[in-house]
């Protein structure tokens, strides 16, 4: 694997590099200092909202037997009092837990704009953020700091489509965005009902009867839809719609666009991207598998 495609730390690499020097007192990059627990508190815009009971329990057993192994970034907090996280808050609170005295940190000088690109980058890249939580992180960026659709698929290696689907989701009702939320439907659930006239009523559906995507996709559209006009190989009639299906999956997964042709059982996968960031993240996830 050539040192170009080591996946998305680039991106964060590059924004770390925009914020000039360290803070006046801060060691460098390659010498983590301890700081004192209670120093340190959780940035509030933190785009990861979510902590499970169970993936906290698990990390703080290890921190009780092993520490905490990788330093968290944080940033001198801007009231001046202590410190603010910029990455590693679940690490931070596990080690709340083991009542730990002080913590390994990185400490660096950012602006706000770049602390939540790279709170929203690290939690993409361990698909740590939930969908909602994903698009909210997003919206922020557009609407604080002027990012577009195009700029923010750059630096979290997606593409321009994945945010605009995303950021679609922010326009669901409150219920439903609650059930993406705590994970009782999925986001190829969500899309589905962005066009449903009862979506909140079809998403009980969904966690009550365990529907489908596509069963969703077809209750959605409702019996009085006219079909899709023959537009081509990717609208025609014979398309076979598991097919499309799994395009569409793919796509959602990857955040990339997707072509997949089969002739009884033998075809073709092209995957499109179009930036560097995007091929070394998909690189990166297919040598990891």
């Amino acid at each position: 694997m050539s040192e170009r495609h080591r996946g998305l730390g680039r991106g964060l690499s590059a924004l770390l590099s925009e914020a000039g020097a360290d803070a006046p007192d801060a060691p460098p990059p390659s010498a983590p200092t301890d700081i004192p627990i209670e120093l340190i508190r959780r940035n509030p815009e933190q785009p990861r909202r979510t902590f499970t009971e169970a993936e906290l329990e698990s990390l703080t057993t290890s921190v009780k037997e092993r520490g905490v192994l990788q330093p968290i970034l944080i940033r001198p907090a801007p009231d001046g009092d202590g410190y603010q996280i910029v990455a590693g808050e679940r690490r931070w609170r596990a080690a709340q837990r083991a009542s730990l005295a002080t913590i390994p940190t990185v400490i660096r000088e950012l602006d706000d704009r770049q602390v939540l690109e790279i709170a929203i980058i690290e939690n993409v890249q361990r698909a740590d953020l939930n969908p909602i939580e994903e698009a909210l992180g997003y919206r922020s960026l557009i609407e604080r700091f002027g990012r577009t659709h195009e700029g923010l698929g750059e630096i979290v290696g997606k593409s321009r489509s994945h945010v605009a689907n995303t950021l679609r989701l922010l326009s669901l009702p409150d219920g439903v965005r609650v059930h993406v939320e705590e994970g009782r439907i999925s986001a190829g659930h969500a899309r589905a009902l962005l066009t449903a006239e009862d979506a909140e009523g079809l998403a009980q559906r969904i966690i009550d009867e365990g529907l489908s995507v596509r069963q969703v996709e077809a209750l959605a559209k409702g019996p009085a839809q006219t079909p899709p006009r023959a537009n081509g190989r990717r609208e025609t009639a014979e398309r076979n719609p598991d097919i499309a299906a799994l395009e569409r999956d793919l796509a959602d997964s990857l955040g990339l666009k997707v072509d997949l042709a089969d002739k009884n059982g033998k075809g073709a996968l092209t995957l499109r991207y179009g930036t560097l960031e995007q091929l070394d993240e998909l690189c990166r996830r297919l040598m990891r598998s």
